[in-house]
Order: structure tokens, then C-alpha cells, then sequence
């Protein structure tokens, strides 16, 4: 992964928070992204799961800043979430707002609803 001399992403492989919701018209998947550029994210299906991962960068712009407390985690992300049934062949819409990608997968194989 290229690196400017302003950009400090980590060497360790962070997993961003995810909601799934199953509806009436398939699933609602809403992950939290905060700082990531909607380019920066990559989503696959394969079988039964959903593969979501990209990267966080740091675009610290300050030339005399000196680092005191660095809790954010710049580097690439990965989440793969599991269905309780396929989902291949599912139409994946996106929006990205306020920090959440939310993905909207409709159709598919039938699920049973869990209760």
C-alpha cells in the first residue's frame, strides 16, 4: 500500500462494527466506517456471507505537530458476516451517511425468518 509522508495507517487489520437486520425483503446490514472514504470500500457476497473491507487513512496536514495520544486505528479494515442462509444472487444497493455504510441486500434465496 503506497504511503505519503502525511498519511500513518498501522500495520494492524482492524474489524469496524456491523448491525444486520432481516426484513420482509432481505437483509439491512449497517457498518460503521467513520473516516473512510465510500471509494475505499470493497463488498462481496459469496454463499452465505458478506465481505465488506477497505481502508482508513490519516490525513494529518499539521507540519510542527507532535503526537500525544493516537487511539484511532488508520490501516485497512475487514468484516465478513455470516447469514443463516445464501444470499448470493441478492441485489445490493449502498448509501453511505454520517460515518455508516448501510447495504440493503433484497431478493436472494428465501430465509426463514428467525424469531
Amino acid at each position: 500500500m503506497p504511503v505519503g509522508h502525511k498519511q500513518r495507517p498501522s500495520t494492524r487489520l482492524w474489524c469496524p462494527a456491523a448491525d444486520v437486520y432481516q426484513t420482509k425483503n432481505g437483509w439491512i446490514v449497517k457498518v460503521e466506517l467513520a473516516g473512510v472514504h465510500v471509494e475505499e470500500v470493497e463488498v462481496s457476497i459469496q454463499g452465505a456471507s458478506l465481505h465488506i473491507s477497505g481502508c482508513r487513512r490519516d490525513h494529518f496536514y499539521g507540519e510542527s505537530a507532535t503526537l500525544h495520544q493516537l487511539e484511532i486505528t488508520y490501516s485497512r479494515f475487514e468484516r465478513i458476516l455470516r447469514f443463516p442462509c445464501p444470499i448470493e444472487g441478492a441485489l445490493l444497493e449502498r448509501d453511505y451517511r454520517d460515518g455508516l455504510l448501510i447495504l440493503y441486500l433484497r431478493g436472494g434465496e428465501n430465509c426463514e425468518e428467525t424469531k
